[in-house]
């Protein structure tokens, strides 16, 4: 139930985007979170997950706002969000190869919105895309679905500093950074259920 109103709240979001209704997005932006956060809860979730989703639901509460502190706030949300992701992946293994392949998209992403960034929020953008590029970088290690949820999550956040540096967007492009946003973390909150739910049941076998 809760999974089915997650998608219908994405549909209503994307849409509203699409047709540049405003108050459809208001609306439907703030239930994503809570209602993925209900669905992993009612499938056991460990409570890093849980607490991942409703900061990210912070964040998607505070970038609603164009204010510049309403977007550092929001940001942070996101950042406690990564470190929870983080907290799930510390036992992952990662490839040297992926690993390599985020830290020079790191760097080269950096380098290139830096000039363009606000003097004032080049710090703070640059300490995050570290935090989030070492989520997406650490998620591959549980497995294709979370690693592709978290290479969305990456891109996402990567087309929403790409608008503050006033690079060329693609049309409507609020749009393209929801529909990552949302399937990024849908795959990270399935990666990681899944995982957690083949660890119960060798738990319970080996007992």
């Amino acid at each position: 139930m809760f999974l089915v109103a997650f998608f219908l709240a994405v549909g209503c979001d994307l849409a509203s985007l699409a047709f540049g209704l405003d108050a459809g997005h208001t609306v439907a932006k703030p239930l994503l979170m809570p209602l993925l956060t209900a669905y992993a809860a009612t499938r056991g979730a460990p409570r890093p997950l849980l607490a991942a989703l409703l900061f990210g639901w912070g964040g998607d509460v505070f970038l609603l706002s164009s204010a510049d502190w309403a977007f550092l706030v929001g940001m942070g949300s996101f950042a406690a969000g990564h470190v929870c992701y983080l907290l799930l992946f510390r036992r992952t293994r990662t490839s040297p190869l992926v690993a390599g392949f985020y830290a020079i998209a790191l760097v080269g992403a950096v380098a290139l919105l830096w000039p363009d960034l606000p003097a004032d929020l080049r710090i703070p953008v640059a300490g995050y895309s570290v935090l989030l590029t070492a989520m997406a970088c650490r998620a591959s290690g549980l497995g294709l679905v979370a690693g592709a949820g978290g290479a969305l999550f990456l891109l996402s956040d990567m087309l929403i500093a790409t608008g503050v540096a006033e690079w060329p967007q693609l049309p409507a492009p609020d749009f393209w950074i929801m529909l990552t946003y949302c399937a990024g973390q849908l795959l990270l909150a399935t990666g990681v259920l899944a995982r957690h739910t083949q660890a119960y049941r060798g738990s319970r076998i080996s007992a």
